[in-house]
Formats: C-alpha cells, sequence, structure tokens
C-alpha cells in the first residue's frame, strides 16, 4: 500500500472528505425544524457506518418499525430520507412532485458507467419531461399498448416453444421474452433464439447498471471527488470497472440504434419507436444522441420483469385454481390471449400477485428534493434523497395479510387489499412510463404458461426440492436460482405449444396511428 508520511492514500482521501464536511458543520445554518428520527450517527462520519449493503430494503424496515414510516440518516453532509409507507410515498412524491421528482447525481452509476442518459436518471427538467412525453405517446395509454398485442402473444407463444424445449434454462427463456417484446417495439428488431447479441448485451448492461447503482456499494458515491483520480492512483480499481461497464452500456443503447440505421438505409427496416423517431430526418449531432438514448430508455426500462414459475412451485394450489379457470373459460383448443383478460379474474390477481410478491425494484430509484420542504413536522433539506422502502410497502402485514404467503385472493371479493401497482412502479413524476406493457406482459406469461404447464418441485434421488425464497441484492432484485418440475399437462397442450405461431410483422401498424416525434431540448 502506498504510503504519505506514513497514511495511506485512501485514509488520506477519507480525511480530506472529513475535513470538508466538519467545514460545513461550522457554517450550518439553524434547522426550522427537527429531521425525522433515524439511527444515531458518528460525529464527523454521521451514518456511513449504519449505510446498509445488502439488501437494504431489510434494514431499513427495521428502521421504519423503530422509528415510524420516515427515518432520516446523515453520510458525510448528505441527507437520506427512507419512507417506509405507502401513504407517506403519495403524500411527499406524488401530492410534492413538483419538488420531489428530481434524481441526484450517481458518480458511479449515472456519471462514470454513463447511465445518466437514460430517462430513469436523468435530471428532471426539459429532457426528462420530453423523453416521457415521447414514450407516453408509445406505451402510455392502454389503447397504445392494445397495439402491441400481437407482439405479446407472438412472443410469448415462442417462450412457451422454448420452455417445453429446454426447461432447465427457464430465466434465460424469462429474460430473453422480455427482452424481445421490448426491442420489437423499441427498435423493429426479431430476436434470435439462441444467444442473442443484443439480449446477451442487455443482460450485462442491467446487470453492472444494478451493481453500480447500489447504495453504498462504491466510495465515489459517498465522496463524489474521488471521480476525478486516474484510474493508477491507489484505491482507484471502481474507475477500471466504471471503464469496462460503461462500454456495455454504451453497447446495448448503440447497436439496436445503429441497427435501425441500417435497416432504414437499405429500405428494409419495420416500423418501431426509433424509425418513426428518424424516419425524413436529418439530425444534429444533439438531436441523434437525444433519440438513441430516448430509444435506449425504453429497451432498458423494459428489459426486466418476474415471471410466476416461482410462486407456482411453491403453491401448487393458487395453480390449480387458476388453471381450472382458464380451462372452463379458454377450453383446451386454444391459448389465452389479451382479450380474455376481463373473463379470467383469478388469474389477473395472481399476475397482480407475481408483481407484489416479487417486486423487481425493492427499493427503487432515489429522488432528489430541489427544495426545503416541512412534511409531518419534519425538515427535509435541499438535496436530500428520498427512498422508498418498496419491499416492505408491499410487504406490510398491517396492508396484506401474512405478506410472505402467495394469496391471489388478497384481491378479490368485497374488500380486496390494495393493487400493488400503485407502489411496485415507482410514484410521481418517476412513475415507470411502461407500467401498463409490464403488467400486459406479467399477465400474458402467467396466463398462458399456466395453461399448458403443471409446475412443481423438481425431484432428485427420490427428494423433493423446495425452492429458497432468497433474492439478489442491487437495485434490480431477482429470486436466486432455483430448480423446479415444467411438464406439458397433455398432448393437446403440447400440439397448442407446437402450433405454428408465425406472423407477418409489417402488417402491424405501430402506435396507433400516432406520429412520434421528438424536440431536443436543452441539457437541464
Amino acid at each position: 500500500m502506498v504510503t504519505l508520511i506514513g497514511i495511506t492514500w485512501p485514509n488520506l482521501l477519507c480525511l480530506a472528505g472529513v475535513g470538508v464536511y466538519l467545514l460545513t458543520r461550522v457554517f450550518k445554518k439553524k434547522n426550522p425544524a427537527p429531521y425525522p428520527p433515524g439511527p444515531q450517527g458518528w460525529p464527523l462520519i454521521g451514518n456511513v457506518l449504519d449505510m446498509p449493503h445488502i439488501k437494504p430494503w431489510l434494514t431499513f424496515t427495521q428502521w421504519g418499525k423503530k422509528y415510524g414510516d420516515i427515518s432520516h440518516m446523515e453520510v458525510l453532509g448528505q441527507h437520506i430520507i427512507v419512507v417506509n409507507s405507502v401513504k407517506t410515498a403519495l403524500n411527499m412524491l406524488d401530492k410534492k412532485s413538483n419538488m420531489y421528482s428530481d434524481r441526484p447525481v450517481f458518480p458511479m452509476g449515472g456519471e462514470l458507467v454513463g447511465l445518466k442518459y437514460t430517462l430513469g436518471f436523468l435530471t428532471y427538467g426539459d429532457r426528462f419531461r420530453q423523453y416521457r412525453k415521447t414514450i407516453h405517446h408509445i406505451i402510455g395509454t392502454r389503447a397504445a399498448v392494445e397495439a402491441y398485442n400481437q407482439i405479446e402473444e407472438v412472443e410469448s407463444h415462442r417462450f412457451l416453444k422454448r420452455v417445453l424445449e429446454r426447461p432447465n434454462q427457464l430465466q434465460a427463456h424469462v429474460r430473453l421474452l422480455v427482452g424481445a417484446i421490448i426491442l420489437r417495439i423499441s427498435h423493429g428488431y426479431e430476436v434470435k433464439e439462441n444467444n442473442d447479441p443484443f439480449i446477451d448485451t442487455a443482460d450485462r448492461a442491467l446487470d453492472r447498471a444494478s451493481r453500480a447503482t447500489a447504495h453504498g456499494a462504491f466510495m465515489v458515491d459517498i465522496m463524489p471527488s474521488l471521480a476525478k483520480v486516474p484510474e493508477w492512483f491507489p484505491g482507484a480499481g471502481f474507475k477500471r470497472l466504471a471503464r469496462e461497464w460503461n462500454m456495455i452500456v454504451e453497447e446495448m443503447v448503440a447497436a439496436p440504434y445503429q441497427f435501425v440505421k441500417d435497416q432504414m438505409a437499405a429500405g428494409i427496416a419495420p416500423k418501431s419507436f426509433t424509425s418513426a423517431l428518424l424516419e425524413g430526418k436529418t439530425l444534429t449531432e444533439e438531436e441523434d444522441h437525444v433519440a438513441k438514448w430516448c430509444a435506449g430508455s425504453l429497451y432498458s426500462g423494459g428489459a426486466d420483469t418476474v415471471g410466476p414459475f416461482l410462486p407456482m412451485t411453491l403453491f401448487p394450489d393458487i395453480q390449480k385454481k387458476a388453471q381450472a379457470e382458464i380451462d372452463a373459460v379458454i377450453g383446451p383448443d386454444r391459448l389465452p390471449t389479451l382479450a380474455d383478460r376481463a373473463s379470467l379474474p383469478y388469474t389477473e390477481a395472481v399476475a397482480k400477485e407475481v408483481l407484489r410478491w416479487n417486486v423487481v425494484s425493492p427499493i427503487g430509484f432515489p429522488h432528489r428534493v430541489t427544495e426545503d420542504d416541512i412534511h409531518d413536522g419534519y425538515y427535509i433539506p435541499k438535496g436530500s434523497l428520498v427512498i422508498p422502502n418498496i419491499w416492505f410497502m408491499l410487504n406490510n402485514p398491517e396492508t396484506y395479510a401474512n405478506p410472505s404467503e402467495f394469496n391471489p385472493e388478497r384481491f378479490l371479493g368485497k374488500r380486496p387489499e390494495p393493487e400493488p401497482r400503485t407502489v411496485c412502479f415507482g410514484f410521481g413524476r418517476r412513475i415507470c412510463p411502461g407500467l401498463l406493457l409490464a403488467e400486459a406482459s406479467v399477465w400474458m406469461s402467467t396466463a398462458r404458461s399456466l395453461a399448458v404447464f403443471n409446475i412443481s418441485k423438481a425431484v432428485e434421488n427420490g427428494v423433493e426440492i423446495t425452492p429458497e425464497i432468497d433474492r439478489s441484492t442491487g437495485t434490480i432484485s431477482h429470486p436466486t436460482a432455483f430448480k423446479c418440475s415444467i411438464e406439458p399437462r397433455s398432448a393437446k397442450a403440447i400440439g397448442l405449444i407446437e402450433q405454428d405461431y408465425g406472423i407477418n410483422y409489417g402488417e402491424f401498424k405501430l402506435y396507433g396511428g400516432h406520429l412520434v416525434t421528438l424536440r431536443v431540448a436543452a441539457n437541464p
């Protein structure tokens, strides 16, 4: 370890950061109200040691039980507010969205890895609003999403065939299904059955993005000045990681965009979100950059979801009830379609419970406050980060009876429990613009999988294997790998899976006639 007068470089950097922090404390103004309660910090460094790195939603849940719906910590001068209740989240992030819709600068994930150009990481301003408006035309209304029903049906059918042929590669099939739908819409690209380069790149990019934005994973997020140190500097290994990850993120966005350009130049490009942005236009360098990243936001934002296979493995009685409903309404001679959704209320409830029981983003992305605020008598200073603990909101036993139990009936009857869509897709002006498409995709994969497959625990050496309910840490969280048995329900089910599902996408009319335009706004 390189030292300077007996002090290691990392320690010297930390001391410098502490010095800056100490100066800010000296000149700190008196607060107009108390901060929300929270863990007691240490002098100078605040709550640096309290910041959870692994599955932070569990630590935040314990804070909620101890301190209430809203808690506070301070890390080297950065105020962090954790919200543990839906009511508080709605009152802050929805009702006061004019001051709670910004994003913080993410030194590692946003600046160094390059995610700052995507919709999810954009600071609040003209460009953010234009991205949202443009994407809203494509997937923001039920009428717009219904225009993609054929894509959903074709790709879900291909998914069933992949599962039938290679059930031991389930996780890969789920990722391919979601990527296939969104790539078709965003870039007019039809994925390859095996080792698709765009899907492989997206998998790697989203994994790096999740790791790069995990709370407290990198010291540079706590001390942004570290971003300026060169790669060769002792302790700057994160800079090398960031450079490698940036190349993957750039490829995820640039490669499909160039594909559309090449197809358009050859006169064979199918209609897509990107081709509509480019058609008949000569773009400036800035306009080209914005179009590429707006399309990439649509793709990267939709390239992740969950499936019903783990809960169906663990709760076989739920599976039987859903299959009975599908058999009674649909029969054995065809697959469910999105037109059947209203006729299958129990299956709809299963899809809702999939979203609640295994939320993809347990704590979402933090919001940044742009003005000082007094909320419920507590002082929320300008620049604070607000983290909604979405996992606990969907697992609060006061809201959801026996939350660890997968129980679709909680959404049925005269007194249904709150729908997860009000929470799991985020809040306020930062709510996921693709939530309607995501819901449709989850419903379709759930209904069709249950129509043709029996899902059960795997058996090895005569012993049933019960999967553990565990999930990865990071901004994006998945169930850890698990084994299950997937078998076709009947010979007729096999016939439905193997029947021809080809559709001429060229006959498909995108966007319900909407003209997609993109006005380039100045950098916010």
